[in-house]
């Protein structure tokens, strides 16, 4: 099964998501497939999001690796949730001239509120980057209120 996602947040008043708005003028402006039990992005880095020359910053890697991670959260746990710690392990360098990179990630487990995410970052045919991103989920009352969660079937 392959769904490409719709983001139900991009009309919403003040919405300015670094990972996912199309609107942020500075943003990474990610969007999302769904594969089975993955959610899929693919993104091509530039110039503008180099470390060390012609190298994607680590940083970028991590925020690509945690935007994807929420997107699990809203699409397969079905609420919103936060960041609660990043395990990254960087194994190769990402070179921006290689094009266009693949992010892929699912659940790994969810023990009551929390839940990690196995993420991985592809480049030229290879895991470049992997990770495990925990998240803590919020209840839907909360997710609704506060996180303004439209609900899983929205994407």
């Amino acid at each position: 099964m392959c769904k490409n996602l719709k983001n139900p947040y991009a009309s919403l008043n003040g919405y300015n998501c670094f990972g996912c708005s199309p609107d942020n003028v500075f943003g990474l402006k990610m969007s999302f497939r769904e594969e089975g039990e993955y959610v899929v992005s693919e993104w091509t880095p530039n110039t503008n999001y180099e470390g060390w020359m012609n190298v994607l910053h680590g940083g970028i890697q991590a925020t690509l690796m945690d935007e994807i991670a929420s997107w699990v959260v809203f699409v397969k746990a079905g609420t919103a949730g936060v960041t609660r710690n990043m395990d990254i392990k960087y194994k190769k360098p990402v070179f921006v001239t290689d094009g266009k990179i693949k992010i892929r990630a699912k659940i790994k487990e969810i023990q009551r509120n929390m839940a990690d995410i196995a993420v991985e970052l592809i480049s030229d045919d290879k895991v470049k980057s992997e990770g495990i991103i925990r998240y803590f989920l919020y209840d839907d009352k909360t997710a609704k209120e506060t996180f303004f969660f439209p609900g899983k079937d929205q994407f």
